[in-house]
């Protein structure tokens, strides 16, 4: 069966758009739109760009409910994340507004739900997939013969694939050390959280992903009380010298490795 992958440069990384048993133009225009969707996104999120809403926002040049209406959007859903985390995630730090922790697998998810999954609805793709670094969407239609098997990489050797989970229709997101160094803050404590090495969390939404696995990296390998708070995922956690958790809902599990068909790595 026929896989097409359509690549481009957004949000300071690699955008990847993958369609299985799909026509050349129903890719071409998927991809274009979600390519199109998230480049809109970082013209108004982006904290790296000094015209974006947050920017100006974060200068006191323009108030939330002035800016575009995804703003309200996105400060809505980190407030949402804010509650159910308990704190481990927020967007009230670094002197302002910052929602870098949530919007780019809200937006991914946005443009996933837009451009992608409407191919599968309608039998135009048989699957289909997004990855922007670290964060996937997936979606498989449902009389479709065939499964996404992702691969979650060890973030101490990059040549070694901890684990493969076997998904149909998922968020998955991977947070962590390993290429940006310690960028992820504890809230609580304004200092870099380090006691987790990655957390890779698979949920119904990239969103939620996203944000649940930044609060696995701030709580740190020793501490899985929150999962208790976020029952429907599934992850797994690497501590900075090797050792590994996983968890599925709620209950902390042992699973072994098989050949994963898409790496995830952060």
């Amino acid at each position: 069966m026929n896989r097409i992958v359509r690549t481009a440069d957004v949000l300071g990384t690699i955008v990847s758009v993958h369609l299985v048993g799909c026509s050349e133009a129903a890719a071409d225009r998927a991809a274009d739109a979600c390519v199109a969707d998230l480049r809109q996104i970082d013209r108004i999120f982006s904290p790296y760009l000094p015209d974006s809403d947050v920017s100006r926002i974060r200068r006191g040049e323009l108030l939330p409910g002035e800016a575009d209406p995804l703003v309200r959007e996105v400060e809505a859903a980190c407030l949402r994340a804010e509650r159910q985390t308990g704190g481990l995630f927020t967007a009230s730090w670094r002197g302002g507004f910052d929602p870098t922790g949530l919007v780019k697998g809200w937006g991914v998810e946005r443009a996933a739900q837009r451009h992608l999954h409407p191919l599968t609805e309608r039998g135009e793709a048989v699957a289909a997939a997004i990855g922007v670094g670290g964060d996937v969407r997936v979606f498989t239609s449902d009389h479709a013969d065939w499964n996404w098997n992702v691969g979650i990489v060890d973030p101490r050797d990059r040549s070694r694939v901890l684990a493969t989970v076997t998904v149909r229709d998922a968020g998955i997101a991977t947070s962590g050390t390993a290429e940006r160094g310690e960028h992820i803050l504890d809230p609580r404590t304004g200092r870099p959280a380090t006691s987790a090495e990655s957390a890779t969390v698979i949920a119904e939404t990239l969103t939620d992903a996203d944000v649940w696995a930044t609060a696995g990296v701030v709580a740190g390998f020793d501490d899985l009380a929150w999962i208790a708070r976020a029952p429907q995922t599934t992850g797994i956690l690497v501590a900075p010298d090797g050792r590994v958790r996983r968890w599925i809902d709620a209950c902390e599990v042992t699973t072994s490795p098989t050949d994963p068909s898409l790496l995830l790595s952060a």
